[in-house]
């Protein structure tokens, strides 16, 4: 089947294929004008903090370099360990007979240099901020059960950005749910219109006999007015 043989089946049956995309299209109007969307699926909160060993800055001689140097290994360190299963349980044991669940709690962590952020995300607002509020207590009271190096003190810990809970942003699929639809949709119409062409006896142009193997001997023009 050639190029110019399908441009005509799609014009022949170009309402079967528009069919099937304004039906979707109507269907995800809502969506498109921030509707159904707008419900947030999620809630995550961020702590921004800083970090260093408890030093007597005192006896300390120069320019400080090493203390620096101190602050963003003591930082790199408190990351690792807030991605490990040992601060989610610290945490639990911190929340103590509070009924807020851990199920769901999403913990991830980063720094750069000895700026440190800890992400949490959770489905409920209410249950985040309580752990967000035990994070913070965790952080700044528990590390000297697993860092040695800290001589038994817990890291200096300085709370550079207070957690505040807000909405998770929709996914991205989520967000481009309703144009993967209606893409789909346009799809189905294609189909749908092919197959109807494949179901149809009628001849519309002498291609149509030529594909079936039958000689044109002669053809009557349409009469122009």
């Amino acid at each position: 089947m050639g190029f110019n043989a399908l441009v005509q089946i799609i014009l022949r049956r170009w309402w079967l294929i528009v069919l099937p995309l304004v039906l979707s299209a109507v269907i995800a109007l809502p969506e498109l004008l921030g509707g159904s969307s707008a419900a947030p699926t999620g809630f995550t909160a961020e702590i921004r903090y800083s970090a260093a060993q408890r030093l007597d800055i005192s006896q300390q001689d120069g320019d400080y370099a090493d203390v620096w140097i101190a602050s963003e290994y003591t930082v790199h360190a408190l990351t690792d360990w807030v991605r490990s299963s040992s601060f989610r349980a610290e945490i639990e044991v911190a929340l103590g007979d509070s009924e807020v669940t851990l199920a769901g709690l999403g913990i991830a962590a980063d720094n750069v240099r000895s700026i440190g952020v800890v992400y949490l995300s959770h489905v409920r607002s209410e249950s985040l901020s309580a752990i967000a509020d035990a994070a913070v207590l965790v952080l700044s009271s528990r590390s000297e059960s697993y860092f040695p190096q800290f001589g038994g003190e817990s890291a200096q810990v300085t709370i550079l950005q207070q957690p505040a809970v807000a909405a998770a942003p929709p996914a991205l699929t989520n967000r481009f749910a309703p144009f993967i639809r209606m893409g789909i949709a346009l799809l189905i119409g294609i189909a749908i219109a092919f197959f109807a062409e494949f179901l149809d006896p009628t001849i519309y142009h002498r291609d149509d006999l030529r594909r079936l193997g039958m000689p044109i001997m002669a053809s009557i023009p349409k009469e122009r007015a």
